[in-house]
């Protein structure tokens, strides 16, 4: 009886409390300061206006899966943000090396400390599974522009080409032509070639007199 007392005067009492015509006011027109996006927040890229090389270092460098894709638009290319996917890092700002996309204040941090993403791609051949066939040293498109006579087989006394066929086995020269397009590694009937992207943070050199 005595808690049945107790909570019908704490009823009592919330009712008057919320019934005070102060209390209806600030419920009623309650009031925020507005949300102002901070200058260092990355949302989600943001096409600057600049032309797209198709270089696809914006998707080489992205670590969610499915979030960028460059698509033809118009007459060139352009990279879509799908934004189901898309963690908003901005590694993709960052590696872009024509600053087609933007996010935050990234470009501008970037411009001022002199710093930049700098891909290579490293040629790895599994001896015990290639047979040496060639198929990877036909394929590849930087190959066939170094040499265009580049036979069957793979073999080449072009010093210019990526990889060649020598003595039965594939023998890469210049992996630093590689552009990772990986066709080396669509061709190979064996699976021993793979084609690993390096991703490395650069910084130029500060003069002297400017520390």
């Amino acid at each position: 009886m005595h808690g049945a007392v107790t909570m019908g005067l704490s009823l009592i009492w919330y009712m008057k409390e919320f019934s005070r015509i102060e209390w209806v006011k600030k419920f009623l027109f309650a009031k925020t300061a507005p949300l102002e996006t901070p200058s260092y927040f990355r949302g989600y890229p943001e096409p600057t206006g600049k032309t797209c090389q198709h270089a696809l270092f914006c998707m080489m460098a992205c670590p969610a899966p499915g979030a960028i894709e460059v698509v033809h638009a118009g007459d060139g290319w352009m990279p879509r943000i799908h934004k189901g996917h898309c963690i908003r890092c901005g590694l993709c700002v960052e590696a872009c090396p024509n600053r087609v996309l933007k996010s935050g204040r990234i470009l501008e941090t970037m411009e001022r400390e002199g710093t930049s993403l700098l891909f290579s791609f490293r040629v790895a051949i599994d001896r015990d599974l290639c047979t040496g066939c060639g198929n990877c040293c036909t394929a590849c498109p930087v190959n066939k522009v170094a040499d265009a006579q580049m036979g069957a087989g793979g073999h080449s006394s072009n010093d210019e080409v990526i990889m060649r066929v020598q003595a039965g086995d594939v023998v890469v020269i210049h992996e630093d032509k590689c552009t990772g397009c990986k066709t080396c590694e669509d061709s190979c009937p064996t699976n021993a070639i793979r084609i690993a992207r390096i991703l490395e943070g650069y910084q130029q050199p500060v003069e002297e007199g400017l520390q």
